[in-house]
């Protein structure tokens, strides 16, 4: 047997729901002082190591953030690649 449950609620609603704690000023805060320190970053290193000394969650939280940079640069289309991910050549 098959059951398929829709729900349709707010991402506000699904977290109280769930009991996820509430963490959207610690989230504002976090956010606000990222953007104050990224105005003065001219280029990708000077990101990269700003990047490494607030990295919440260490290493892995450093692949994360250079993934997304990675991945925000390609869709803009300022970051040539030799090949595609996933590619097997």
């Amino acid at each position: 047997m098959k059951v398929n449950i829709e729900i349709d609620c707010s991402p506000e609603e699904a977290r109280r729901f769930m009991g996820l704690p509430d963490v959207e000023q610690a989230n504002e805060i976090y956010i606000e002082s990222i953007s104050k320190a990224m105005k003065g970053v001219s280029n990708i290193d000077q990101l990269e190591q700003y990047a490494k000394q607030i990295a919440p969650m260490g290493q892995m939280g450093m692949k994360m953030f250079q993934n997304f940079m990675e991945n925000a640069a390609k869709g803009a289309g300022a970051v040539p690649t030799d090949k595609p991910r996933g590619s097997s050549e």
